[in-house]
Formats: C-alpha cells, sequence, structure tokens
C-alpha cells in the first residue's frame, strides 16, 4: 500500500484546505533543510549526517539503470524524469533533487528583480481533477540571490544531476525592455545552471505570453546567445494554447537561434471539462479564478504539442515533455510521441514522493515489452512504427 496516496496525503489535503501555498512552503522548507544536514533548523541543533540522510533516500526513492540514460546537448541525464519549474523557485533545496530519485531539476522561474507575485490566495487544488490552479506571477527572491545561494554549491551540483535554470520577466520590466530583463537575469547565473530556460508563457504575469511572437521572442533570443559564450543549452517553454502556425513561427526561431530545444508545455488557461465545480480555498468556479491549471487535464493537449513539434522537425529539436504525468503510462506516451525528456510538478504532489522511482520501474518494463535496449530508442517511437 502507497501510505502517501492512501494516508498522508488526504490529511494533508483536508488539514490545509485553505492555504495550498502554505503547504508548499512548508514541504520547500523541509527539503532545504534536507539539502544542508548539517545546519541549525529552527534553532534546533538536529545534526544529521548527509551520508545517512542522503543513503536513506536514496535506497528509497531512487532507481539507476543504464537503459534510462541519455547524453543530449552535452550532459548526462541518469534517468528521463526531472522536477519541473515552480516547485523550487528560489533554488533552496537544489542540492536535495538527485537524491528524490530525479535525473535533472529546474530552478525557478527566477526574475532579474525580486518580486512577491500576485496576491494571495494565488494556489488551488482541483482534486477531482487531479489538477491545480495557480496564478502565483514568478514570486521569487531575484536573480542575484539565487546566484549567492548557489555559488558555493555548483561543483557539488554538477556532480549529481542536470541543474537547469528558469527564467522569467520582472512584472516591472516593461515588455519592450523584455530582452534586456532575461539577459541580465542570465549573466549573473550563466556560470551556475547547466541549462537555461526562457519562460514566455507564464499566464500569469501581464503580456508575458505576448512575448511568444516572434519578433519578440527573437530579440530575447538574439540577446542571449550573444552572451552565452561558453554555449550553454538554451531552451523555450511555450504554451499549450498557441496556434499551430505560432508554435512552427516558434520551431523556425528554435533553429535560427540554435537553441538546444522546447519545453512543452508550461500551464493551459483553458477550463472546458473541469470536473471540480467549486473550489475549496475560495468557494468559487475554477471559472471564476484567474490563473494556469496543470495536471491531468493538461495531459492530452500537452502530448499533441509534442506530437507536432517532432513532426514539423523529424525529431531534430529535443523536447522536454511536461504536463500531466501520474503513471508510467502517461511518461510512455510523452516519450514516444517525441519528447526526450519529461518533467513533473503536479502529479508528483498528487502521486507522492515514489512517483518518480514507479515511473522509472514501469518505463522499465514498457522497454522489455517494445524490446527496446534504452529509452532513447522510445523516443518518437510511435512515429517510427509508422515507417
Amino acid at each position: 500500500m502507497d501510505i502517501y496516496k492512501f494516508a498522508i496525503r488526504p490529511l494533508l489535503f483536508n488539514v490545509v484546505k485553505t492555504d495550498s501555498e502554505w503547504l508548499h512552503q512548508q514541504t520547500i522548507r523541509s527539503f532545504s533543510w534536507l539539502s544542508q544536514t548539517s545546519d541549525v533548523y529552527d534553532g534546533l541543533r538536529l545534526r544529521l549526517p548527509a551520508s545517512w540522510v542522503n543513503q536513506r533516500l536514496k535506497q528509497s526513492l531512487c532507481l539507476y539503470d543504464s537503459r534510462l540514460e541519455q547524453n543530449l546537448f552535452g550532459l548526462n541525464f541518469p534517468n528521463p524524469v526531472g522536477l519541473a519549474a515552480g516547485f523550487d523557485k528560489d533554488g533552496v533545496a537544489a542540492g536535495i533533487w538527485s537524491n528524490l530519485g530525479f535525473g535533472f531539476a529546474e530552478l525557478g522561474t527566477v526574475t532579474f528583480h525580486a518580486q512577491p507575485g500576485n496576491p494571495r490566495p494565488r494556489l488551488f487544488r482541483l482534486p477531482l481533477d487531479k489538477a491545480a490552479l495557480n496564478r502565483m506571477g514568478f514570486n521569487n527572491s531575484g536573480a542575484a540571490a539565487m546566484a549567492t545561494r548557489l555559488a558555493p554549491e555548483k561543483q557539488e551540483l554538477t556532480q549529481s544531476i542536470p541543474i537547469g535554470i528558469n527564467l522569467g520577466k520582472s512584472k516591472v520590466t516593461p515588455l519592450e525592455a523584455a530582452a534586456q530583463d532575461y539577459l541580465d537575469s542570465f549573466r549573473l547565473l550563466k556560470d551556475l545552471g547547466d541549462y537555461f530556460v526562457v519562460n514566455v508563457s507564464s499566464p500569469n504575469t501581464p503580456g508575458l505570453r505576448s512575448l511568444q511572437d516572434a519578433s519578440m521572442l527573437s530579440a530575447i533570443l538574439e540577446l542571449l546567445q550573444q552572451e552565452n559564450t561558453t554555449q550553454k543549452p538554451i531552451f523555450v517553454k511555450i504554451a499549450p494554447d498557441l496556434s499551430w502556425e505560432a508554435i512552427a513561427d516558434i520551431i523556425t526561431l528554435a533553429k535560427t537561434y540554435q537553441l538546444a530545444g522546447i519545453i512543452a508545455t508550461n500551464t493551459t488557461i483553458r477550463r472546458d471539462g473541469l470536473k471540480t465545480q467549486v473550489i475549496d480555498q475560495t468557494g468559487k468556479s475554477p471559472q471564476d479564478e484567474a490563473g494556469g491549471i496543470s495536471g491531468e487535464p493538461l495531459r492530452d493537449r500537452s502530448t499533441e504539442v509534442i506530437r507536432f513539434i517532432w513532426q514539423q522537425t523529424q525529431g531534430q529539436i529535443p523536447i522536454i515533455g511536461v504536463g500531466g504525468i501520474f503513471s508510467p503510462e502517461d511518461a510512455w506516451e510523452k516519450i514516444t510521441a517525441g519528447a526526450s525528456l519529461i518533467q513533473v510538478y503536479t502529479g508528483w504532489i498528487y502521486e507522492g514522493p515514489l512517483m518518480v522511482r514507479q515511473i522509472l520501474a514501469g518505463l522499465l518494463v514498457l522497454l522489455e515489452q517494445s524490446g527496446l535496449n534504452s529509452i532513447n530508442e522510445a523516443v518518437g517511437l510511435e512515429f517510427k512504427n509508422q515507417k
């Protein structure tokens, strides 16, 4: 029996109905402590040997198998399951994610200027839909604070799993100055991340999604690649609500500016098909609450976008697939549709810390059933089988 799903999650969800963000903050605070096990925590001189904590976590949550490894854009990924941006916005727990089974982790979204984000409440659960609704608004301590935090840990992080940094536009920065804003963050962090993501697809910063327009996005990518003298992999993260024509334009830009790949997708602003009629935390309908939807309602659309990108590029542009992944089958669907890597967030909240290991074990079974020797062979498999 999965203790988290049948005992811990119901308790947490029921006790903390009024403030999902509070629960998230306590979780990330605990992970931050675990990643710095020799520090004083809440005034208690509780000092656990890092080796003891890490060993127990790895034994329970990690699964190592060479068939799951991939080498992409100069980085080694021990497995294809990563933590999506949004969970560890300030990189306070960067050192713990490899011990929780992840093959890579993406920090942020971080902006050049520190900002509080949108007014609370701004994070809501939709249990009937296995979804979340958020309008956080890029709340974070700023790029300089993240750089200060990550710099002492850089060598240790490099030896574990690839760490990505997701960059967003500061709310106070006008849209016409967006490119410089992204560049300022990149300059502070370029030596500290293994890859970088240009986030122009969150629905919670006014006007941000307009930066997905080809002319505006090209200005951002132009400046970043001029600064990118060490050739760090740079991705762009797109919205699921874009038209096929708009996605095709972004694919063209990805080729022009030699991006490492595309992340598909961010949250959706669509509300059709939701089962949740009333949000516990507000008493309102999801239709009446602004923000983006993540989780199961996003699954099919994000996979459609992955398929489209694969077909348009013949698999030549790596894709990181994210949206509605809860099970090995969900992960397999996105990988066979064309995703080289996948990311989880909402599914991890609902399914619990064992989910990553369970997905990896399930992927190994699916590889064997398909007669494949590595996860790389499964990428885009549904199109390969059509030939």
